[in-house]
């Protein structure tokens, strides 16, 4: 047998593999939703700790009455999203009660997640190198992403970013560009990836590919969303109108100072509340293009890609659960060592608990049992805010001491870099103090 027949039978033999990791990490997803699809999701859904907005916006965004998203009824989702939760309504049409109606709505977008999470552990698994391949487990089985997987369509989003990133890591500027446009046309987040993108292409003098990249992801974003945008402006704009006008949400370190009544912060209107996230925002990006231009060796893209959407939610309004499912695989190619990344797993599944017990009091009826107090629950806040913080630290430290990175060992410079890896440095800032980390020989988790 030939080495590249063996590399081959490895490749197809590590998939069917990791498909079916991800398969059971989706069964036991299904399994923590038990309780709430035996009683129909219609009491005790915190206490169960098994709240899914699929199952509650089939009739709250008018999919059990034919509503059409946008056209009929403004949806706090971009059109991709509100696309899928047509398709998955129209699949469910038939003479049953609503709430029958409502289950086959959950199963039907369920089986379209499964799809989205095998394919995102699959182009993880290719992104991060056949030496590697094997830490796409470390997604597939992620404690945070089995019990977050179905309260929202998120990995619909985080699929789509997946295979782009694999597209790009194969050198497929186009293919990569219209998948990352159609993820965020999904869900928003995932046009931070494009500043990374942009400052190491930069730094490579690979221009080129990022502005075929960046101008296939505009088409296929405007492809999607130029219809319903002329189509139902008003119901179009709806997610963009809401998502400024919303206030601190729950999950959010502003919602943390708002509870606790901080001074300034925790006193601030909707629109200082903008500008305050968008500064912050931006005083972090500013950091990161310096740490992108001025480290002794450049970046990874997917350190960088972590990096960018671990400072957007760090900032953010809005924190839900769910948003772990960005994270986790950006998490694994970023530095896939088990140490830090289960510490950061605990703090997410502590907060997943920590949500639905703090909503059993603040929403729930007096003597409403399984609550806990405010104190608990920012406890949980803050836990999951630190353990990102530091997971984000270790992936610094890395870039900083590139010597440490373990997906460089061997030589290997950034498999999923595509047109980057291996590529020389062009433009590099000068700083007259240069970036180093203190060397230390101490285990690193």
């Amino acid at each position: 047998m030939s080495s590249g027949t063996a590399r081959l039978l490895g490749l197809a033999g590590s998939s069917v593999v990791l498909t079916l990791a991800t398969l059971a990490g989706s069964g036991l997803a299904l399994l923590s939703d038990a309780a709430c699809r035996d009683d129909d999701w219609s009491s005790q859904v915190f206490q169960h700790h098994c709240y899914s907005d699929i199952y509650a916006l089939y009739s709250a965004e008018g999919l059990s009455s034919g509503q059409v998203p946008y056209l009929d009824h403004h949806v706090e989702y971009p059109v991709l999203t509100g696309a899928a939760m047509q398709a998955a309504a129209w699949l469910v049409r038939g003479g049953d009660p609503v709430q029958a109606r409502a289950l086959h709505f959950f199963y039907v977008t369920v089986i379209l997640l499964i799809a989205a999470a095998v394919a995102a552990v699959l182009a993880v698994a290719h992104a991060t190198g056949p030496r590697r391949r094997w830490s796409a487990l470390l997604v597939a089985l992620s404690p945070a992403l089995v019990l977050n997987a179905f309260i929202n369509w998120d990995l619909l989003a985080m699929s789509l970013a997946a295979l782009g990133l694999a597209a790009w890591a194969s050198r497929r500027g186009v293919l990569a560009g219209i998948l990352l446009g159609l993820a965020v046309a999904a869900k928003f987040y995932p046009v931070v990836f494009f500043g990374p993108l942009l400052l190491l292409c930069l730094r490579a003098g690979r221009m080129r590919a990022f502005w075929t990249t960046s101008g296939a992801a505009a088409g296929a974003w405007l492809a999607v969303n130029l219809p319903v945008a002329l189509a139902a402006p008003a119901g179009w704009s709806w997610f963009y109108r809401l998502s400024a006008e919303r206030g601190a949400d729950w999950g959010s370190i502003w919602y943390f100072f708002e509870v606790r009544h901080w001074p300034v912060v925790g006193a601030l209107a909707t629109s200082g509340l903008n500008l305050a996230s968008a500064i912050a925002l931006c005083l972090l990006s500013a950091l990161i293009a310096v740490l992108a231009l001025a480290a002794p060796r450049r970046p990874r893209l997917p350190q960088l890609l972590f990096l960018a959407v671990a400072a957007f939610l760090l900032v953010n309004k809005v924190w839900s659960p769910q948003y772990v499912v960005w994270l986790v695989p950006l998490a694994v190619l970023a530095r896939p060592r088990l140490g830090a990344y289960l510490l950061w797993q605990i703090a997410e599944v502590g907060y997943f608990f920590a949500i639905w017990a703090y909503l059993i009091t603040a929403l729930g009826s007096p003597g409403s049992s399984g609550g806990i107090d405010a104190n608990l629950y920012l406890a949980a806040l803050t836990a999951r805010f630190d353990a990102v913080v530091v997971l984000a630290a270790f992936v610094v430290r890395d870039i900083l001491r590139p010597e440490r990175d373990v997906v460089r060992a061997n030589g290997v410079d950034d498999p999923a870099g595509g047109v980057l890896s291996g590529a020389a440095d062009v433009r590099i800032l000068r700083l007259r103090h240069p970036l180093r980390f203190p060397r230390r020989e101490a285990a690193v988790p």
